[in-house]
Parts: structure tokens; sequence; C-alpha cells
């Protein structure tokens, strides 16, 4: 593939959070009196921004997604951030592109604060050349920015040799919005039809899938 840059969402392509998340999605739905028994209804969450999603699969208003994420982010700051696995073999990955000369960066949806905390808290800052999230104050929300600012902080021209690697549809179709192509991964939170559906380039089921697409 020849790939000079490697752009990498966080949940659900180089860590599951699953738990960390739905557990704190809970506590906030919680707070409006909703109650979900089965933690499974909202791997919906990982990956899109919260307020889309809040209001999307809640119907929230926007001022009421807004606090939802603050009762989000009050359980996720001292619990849900380290409710989390890294997936086997991504160290492994990173360490093989960097030894290759390949430039990795973070872009996620995930706050720039916390994602720090979850590549410190693995040992993966070392591998990557900048880390691209969103912020706190709502000022920069959407992965297509969150990409942009990756693009524009590297100065990065090569499109041709840049890719995007996430596990929903919006790092797919935000990658394209930014001109780079986007592989899918099938181990994360995103289903195959969405996917394919959203145009993905690439489509790799496993961590070992991937390392080839990369390396080839």
């Amino acid at each position: 593939m020849n790939s000079r840059y490697v752009l990498l969402d966080l949940d659900g392509t180089l860590t599951d959070p699953e738990i960390g998340i739905t557990n704190s999605i809970m506590y906030a739905l919680n707070k409006f009196g909703i109650v979900v028994e089965d933690r499974a209804t909202l791997h919906k969450f990982i990956g899109p921004p919260l307020v889309d999603s809040f209001m999307g699969y809640y119907y929230f208003s926007r001022e009421d997604a807004k606090k939802a994420i603050e009762y989000y982010r009050e359980n996720y700051a001292e619990t849900g951030i380290f409710e989390n696995e890294i997936y086997e073999g991504i160290p492994e990955l990173l360490e093989e592109l960097n030894s290759n000369n390949i430039t990795c960066v973070l872009a996620t949806s995930k706050p720039t604060f916390f994602a720090t905390q979850v590549i410190k808290h693995f040992g993966l800052q070392k591998f990557f050349a900048y880390l691209s999230g969103t912020t706190l104050d709502d000022t920069l929300i959407t992965k297509d920015a969150v990409i942009e600012q990756a693009i524009k902080h590297l100065a990065i021209t090569d499109f041709e040799n840049t890719i995007m690697v996430g596990d929903r549809k919006h790092d797919i179709e935000c990658a394209h919005v930014n001109g780079i192509k986007c592989i899918g991964v099938l181990y994360g939170f995103g289903s195959k039809d969405e996917l394919v559906g959203a145009g993905a380039d690439y489509i790799s089921e496993t961590v070992p899938d991937l390392r080839k697409l990369l390396m080839r």
C-alpha cells in the first residue's frame, strides 16, 4: 500500500472500551430516568460523537444531549476511562509501522484530554507523531474536523499515501471528506454492512489482516 501516514481511530480500533463507555452512558441516561438493561444496545454509541448519539437514539434536545455528556464525563473521568482493553496485536502493529518509517497519527472523536490518558495508560504514546481529538469545550466535535486538524498539523500533502483506519461509518465518510481512503475494521463495533455501505476502500476482519493490508 506504500502508506506514509496512517491515521488510527481509538475506540473499537486500537482498544475495546465497551465496559467503560457503556457504564458511563448508562450512568448518564439514569440521570434522565432511563434504565438500560442490556448494555449491548449501547454499542452504537461507541465511535460517533456522543451529542449525535444521544439526540439520534434517545431523541434528546441538543441542550439535554450536552447535559447528558456532562454526566457521562463525570463517570468516565472517574472510572470508565480505564475500563478498557487494548486489542491483541496492536502494540506490535504500531511498532512495525514505526520501524518502516510510517507515521502513525491518532484521529478520534474522543476528547484529546481523555484520549491522551488512554494512550499513555497503554504505553502507546511513543508510537504516535500526533494525537488529534475533539475538545471538551465543543469547539471541535466532528470526526472530519479531527482528521483535518491532523492533516494540517503534520502538513500532510501526500493524500495518495495517507489512509485512515476505523470501525464505524463516520470514520470512512469523514476520511473521504478529507480526500483520503479508509480501511474499515470488523473487530470493532461496526458491521460489515455499515462499513461497506459507507464506502470503505478496504475491509479488515482482524488485526493480523490489518497488518497485512498496511504492510503490503
